[in-house]
């Protein structure tokens, strides 16, 4: 896939497509949460699977009970389609 940054209309179009997303900063960020520590860590290292099979890192910040996971084409400065891949397999989970 080409890493070629999105518009801010191509990202409110594909925002429409992936559920719980927001665009915030050049990065597209979704919160989740959960009942505990245990529950919050194990979804980390799926999106970690996920990631490493992707080539494609996001930031992700966890604790008891919630991750924030933040993806962007550092490389590019912004959003591309890649992310909006990586959106859409993280939230397959």
């Amino acid at each position: 896939m080409e890493r070629k940054l999105l518009s801010d209309d191509e990202i409110a179009s594909r925002l429409k497509e992936t559920v719980g997303w927001v665009a915030e900063d050049g990065k597209l960020i979704r919160k989740y949460k959960f009942a505990n520590f245990a529950e919050s860590l194990a979804f980390v290292n799926r999106v970690g699977e996920i990631a490493e099979k992707a080539d494609h890192h996001p930031d992700i910040t966890f604790g008891w009970g919630y991750a924030e996971i933040a993806t962007t084409t550092h490389d590019r400065g912004g959003i591309t389609g890649v992310d909006f891949t990586l959106a859409k397999k993280i939230g397959q989970l």
